[in-house]
């Protein structure tokens, strides 16, 4: 999945079903033109997805992208329970693909179960609306499910990371070292930028880059400050080096983020 294309993607679901499968259950071979993402329950089935056999039981995630071809019958002696849900990106984004492979394993966690049991009372009831909050709660599962793979949410962080994080984003504009943050975190340096790399993902410079860069596009889109002056705002003394790195992560310039305001 191209993160650059995430703040496009609308999900469109058409279908979604609390499917209890009969011994019996399956799915004829066809090609599928819709993203199917399977939450499973409980018992088992077995899967061909571009002919490749693969086995779901539960507590699996199973993620059959738009274009693949499909099979797929459950096991008599242990039917699958799953919850799938059948979607569209609206368009132009439909061939983009969500970064899973066809089975992920121990993704299915309370949080994600209950907001799932949630869209299933909207999507039943069909109140005025219901596809405005069918669409969020979709996109809440969707959330949690690539911070699951990307980083550990922050309802689980380490408090201690999770301290450091909340003052990195107090305090972006000053001169912040390892050591003021762990410091902050009551551990010794080594240990701490390990933790935080497990933690987040990011090294503690990578993190604050990442923060202040945030906050420079925010500032430049509002048309309110130059360059010079938001790279100074954002913690950067040397505006070469904001200006290089502020390209590198955004693909454009910090001066072309100020004529987009302008224009």
């Amino acid at each position: 999945m191209d993160l650059a294309y995430h703040e496009h993607l609308i999900p469109q679901i058409f279908l979604f079903v609390d499917r209890k499968c009969f011994a019996d259950w399956s799915i004829r071979k066809a090609r599928i033109d819709f993203h199917d993402l399977t939450f499973v329950i409980s018992g088992k089935a077995c899967y061909y997805i571009n002919e490749e056999k693969v086995i779901v039981e539960a507590g699996d995630l199973l993620y059959i992208p738009e274009g693949c071809t499909r099979e797929a019958h459950t096991f008599g002696e242990s039917p699958m329970h799953c919850y799938p849900f059948n979607f569209h990106w609206a368009a132009p984004y439909n061939d983009v693909r969500l970064p899973f492979g066809y089975v992920s394993k121990k993704m299915i966690t309370k949080e994600i179960l209950d907001y799932i049991r949630e869209f299933k009372q909207v999507w039943m009831n069909r109140q005025p609306f219901y596809t405005f909050q069918a669409r969020a709660l979709f996109e809440l599962i969707l959330h949690r499910l690539l911070s699951n793979d990307h980083l550990l949410s922050a309802t689980t962080m380490d408090p201690r990371i999770q301290k450091a994080t909340y003052y990195i984003n107090e305090h972006y504009l000053d001169d912040i070292t390892v050591g003021i943050l762990a410091e902050q975190a009551n551990l010794n340096t080594v240990y701490f930028g390990k933790l935080f790399k497990e933690t987040t993902g990011s090294t503690c410079k990578e993190y604050l880059n990442r923060i202040r860069i945030n906050n420079a596009e925010m500032m430049l889109s509002s048309g309110d400050f130059n360059v010079s002056e938001t790279a100074e705002r954002c913690g950067f003394h040397d505006i070469s080096y904001f200006s290089n790195l502020f390209k590198m992560m955004r693909g454009y310039s910090p001066s072309s983020a100020r004529k987009k305001q302008e224009l």
